[in-house]
């Protein structure tokens, strides 16, 4: 199976300094360590393949990006996504999306990387549904069934 192109352009090593790219912190024989921020962009990135093969017609010409927060904060509400319907663009914020999204204990998973990964696509739905005009149950409504 193909990995999805990742949401973002950030890149895997950096050249601070001008000292050259810096190698991993686990030695060059050992694959890089995931972070947050790649687990983030994978999830989004699937999420995303997945609503465009369900509905192509609606998302095909639709951007989806990622962003650590909003440039512009509202001070009464903490945004999780942006729309531009004219520009079909939903930019969607990583970090409130992660450390401000409460999950009921009732609702918890045992795995913490699945519950990460429900989260995630919780919010995708709810944001590409806002960008359709759509009740996210809709999008993809076998998505949550059980069995």
């Amino acid at each position: 199976m193909a990995r999805p192109h990742r949401v973002t352009d950030r890149s895997r090593h950096r050249d601070r300094h001008g000292r050259g790219l810096r190698s991993s912190v686990a030695g060059p024989h050992l694959p890089f360590l995931r972070t947050r921020v790649d687990t983030f962009d994978d999830v989004v990135a699937a999420t995303v393949e997945y609503l465009r093969e369900l509905r192509p017609d609606d998302l095909d010409d639709v951007t989806v990006e990622v962003e650590a927060l909003p440039a512009d904060p509202d001070e009464a509400r903490v945004e999780r996504w942006r729309i531009d319907r004219r520009a079909r663009r939903v930019v969607l914020y990583r970090l409130p999306i992660e450390r401000l999204t409460p999950v009921p204990e009732s609702r918890r998973l045992a795995d913490p990387e699945q519950q990460h990964r429900s989260v995630v696509e919780g919010w995708v739905f709810r944001a590409v549904a806002d960008l359709l005009g759509e009740d996210p149950w809709e999008i993809a409504p076998e998505r949550w069934r059980d069995g």
